[in-house]
């Protein structure tokens, strides 16, 4: 039918047609007025996995800060008592514990039961393991960003000899192997402080500086790539017209531009350390003296044990595996939720 011959019916059908809105168009009016990092918030708070994985984290987090409490509600500690007074608890004849699964009913005195031979309370040591991991993890992260962030500024902004300077020391720390590097200092730092009191704060610290002096180079070429396209940028150009002095150059005018960057290195180096701490201290090398997850790991590894008292080893290890599971996966969408080129 033609426009000519169209009744008033068609006419009026056609005009009262909705017009087609167009999605991109939309989106720009949502986020009209909003601040980058609100917008990634936003992004974050529609990602169901983000947000689960959020959760698992913060239930970590809770769990390391607050050991302590925590495992004197359930009237639990690290003490483990003298065989003599652990009738109840392990039979004195036989390596494995009688209470708690699966050679035992549940008990509330030990919820997660106990370790075989020793009679040391699973729950508490799953606490206080969580709770240095992450802090070995997070301050060695620290202190790699803080390290990585500052060579990668100086690196890529004031280029030249500083330039080439720098990036020699950094691809010299990329070429030695972490895992030697480690396995040289670890008898050194035995044989120095093995009767120290402070001993297990010793070797903390020691693994903290380690896994801080092999962990900045990423973080410092990721940074030194993103200066060296700031720094041609018209607001960098007009503030050294103005004579702006190089150190705010850096830290007031470059680095606000870096906060993606910079947070999505921290959200994937954090969980690299927490897996390398718990498997330097499964091979001996790490926090050998105290509570680790990895020393549970390392126990529960013995045959006997594995076959009779399967929870003994599952527990630490689900332990890592989902917290580092779910740190890879919130850096991930926290990466691309600051990623102005994502559509979700």
């Amino acid at each position: 039918m033609s426009a000519d011959t169209a009744g008033p019916e068609t006419l009026g059908s056609l005009s009262s047609e909705p017009e087609q809105q167009d999605p991109n168009s939309q989106q720009a009016k949502e986020i009209s007025g909003k601040s980058p990092m609100r917008i990634a918030l936003g992004r974050l708070a529609k990602d169901k996995i983000a947000v689960v994985c959020a959760v698992v984290v913060l239930f970590f987090i809770i769990c390391a800060v607050f050991a302590g409490p925590i495992s004197s509600a359930f009237g639990v500690s690290l003490e483990t008592p003298l065989a003599s007074e652990r009738v109840d608890g392990l039979n004195q004849g036989l390596p494995l514990p009688e209470m708690g699964p699966p050679n035992g009913p549940f008990t509330m005195e030990h919820p997660m039961g106990v370790a075989p031979r020793t009679g040391e309370d699973n729950l508490a040591y799953w606490l206080y393991g969580c709770r240095v991991s992450l802090t070995i993890a997070t301050t060695a992260t620290i202190f790699a960003s803080l390290v990585g962030v500052i060579v990668g500024l100086l690196s890529g902004f004031l280029g030249g000899a500083v330039d080439k300077v720098l990036s020699f020391f950094i691809d010299m720390f990329l070429t030695i192997p972490f895992l030697l590097a480690a396995l040289t200092i670890a008898p050194i730092i035995n044989d120095r402080f093995n009767l120290s009191e402070n001993y297990s704060t010793i070797q903390k610290t020691a693994l903290i500086v380690v896994l801080s002096i092999f962990g900045w180079m990423g973080t410092a070429r990721l940074i030194r790539g993103e200066v060296l396209a700031l720094r041609e940028r018209e607001f960098v150009q007009a503030a050294r017209v103005m004579g702006m002095p190089t150190a705010r150059i850096l830290f007031k005018e470059l680095l606000p531009n870096l906060a993606a960057p910079i947070i999505i290195s921290i959200s994937l180096m954090l969980p690299t350390f927490v897996a390398l701490e718990a498997g330097l201290a499964f091979l001996g090398i790490g926090v050998t003296d105290g509570v680790s997850w990895g020393q549970m790991i390392l126990k529960g590894t013995n045959l006997t044990f594995f076959r009779e008292y399967p929870q003994y080893l599952w527990q630490p290890l689900l332990g890592i595996v989902a917290l580092v599971l779910s740190l890879n996966l919130l850096g991930d969408a926290v990466r691309d939720a600051l990623d102005p080129k994502t559509r979700r």
